[in-house]
């Protein structure tokens, strides 16, 4: 399936540009739709969880700078879209044109109040793509709990995007290991493999685990020439960094890969293979569950 629409949920904070970049630029290239989504902090809730949580009364203080932190936020993640619309010139449209087969690139802006990662998950379901931002500060962390969030609770492949995104899809690893969340990786990245120069299934483990034929030979079904590699495990060294250091060998501009399985370790992608390549690399990543 083509992917037509895409949904880009932006904090405000030094994320956002890299997560609208990203959106735009392949946009243009899939003739797509993007939705800019902030979530904006409800002053309210956020109030609540800085006081003591028993009704005492708060500071008149205290409430004015998380509303004002609210306000500022949502004021950067707009100015970061507005800016993206003027240097890419997209079209600013609400509705798909009539008829949709005649579309170009497109965006528009959404904005809601509430708790962000459940907003995200909740909105992405109606999308073909969720992007999302990643700075190289939070690099190191797991995971945020919007990420989780989206990649386990919205049903759809979401990709991490650095905070300085450059060209990418062009040279593309991909964790392989037949799981059902190798399985909808493979599914949700196909339109973006259609343009890819270089395509690599990689595999963590033993000639018995070596899968990579039948998926090489599906994705010749779509036109897309694939290469099988058969990494052997490493002592003391993690899936997750395994397939990092393949993908880097050869020179992948974007990883693909199954997350938070719940498998054994040599089914690739425990919980914990996944935060160890979200927490220590900045390539771009399209992830899902």
């Amino acid at each position: 399936m083509a992917i037509r629409t895409i949904l880009a949920a932006v904090s405000g904070g030094s994320a956002s540009g890299g997560a609208v970049e990203a959106a735009f630029a392949l946009a243009k290239r899939l003739k797509a739709h993007v939705q800019v989504f902030h979530a904006r902090i409800d002053e309210r809730q956020a109030v609540m969880m800085y006081g003591d949580g028993m009704g005492a009364p708060l500071s008149g203080d205290l409430i004015r700078r998380v509303t004002d932190e609210a306000a500022a936020m949502a004021a950067a993640a707009r100015r970061v879209f507005d800016d993206a619309v003027q240097r890419h010139g997209l079209q600013l449209v609400a509705a798909p044109p009539r008829p949709v087969a005649a579309a170009e690139a497109s965006a528009d802006w959404r904005e809601e109040t509430g708790y962000a990662p459940d907003l995200i998950a909740q909105r992405a379901r109606v999308f073909d793509l969720v992007l999302l931002g990643r700075s190289e500060r939070v690099v190191d962390e797991p995971h945020t709990d919007a990420v989780e969030a989206a990649v386990l609770d919205s049903g759809r492949p979401v990709l991490l995007a650095p905070a300085s995104p450059q060209d990418f899809g062009n040279r593309v690893a991909i964790g392989w290991n037949g799981s059902l969340e190798a399985v909808h990786a493979l599914a949700g990245a196909l339109p973006l493999l259609a343009g890819a120069k270089d395509v690599h299934l990689v595999t963590i483990g033993t000639e018995d685990d070596a899968q990579g034929a039948a998926a090489v030979e599906h994705l010749a079904w779509h036109g897309i020439a694939a290469t099988a590699r058969l990494v052997a495990p490493v002592a003391g060294m993690g899936p997750g960094a395994q397939l990092l250091a393949a993908a880097r060998e050869v020179n992948a501009d974007l990883l693909v890969m199954g997350a938070f399985g719940h498998a054994p370790w040599r089914e690739l992608l425990f919980g914990g293979a996944t935060r160890e390549v979200i927490g220590s690399s900045l390539m771009p990543l399209l992830l899902a569950h």
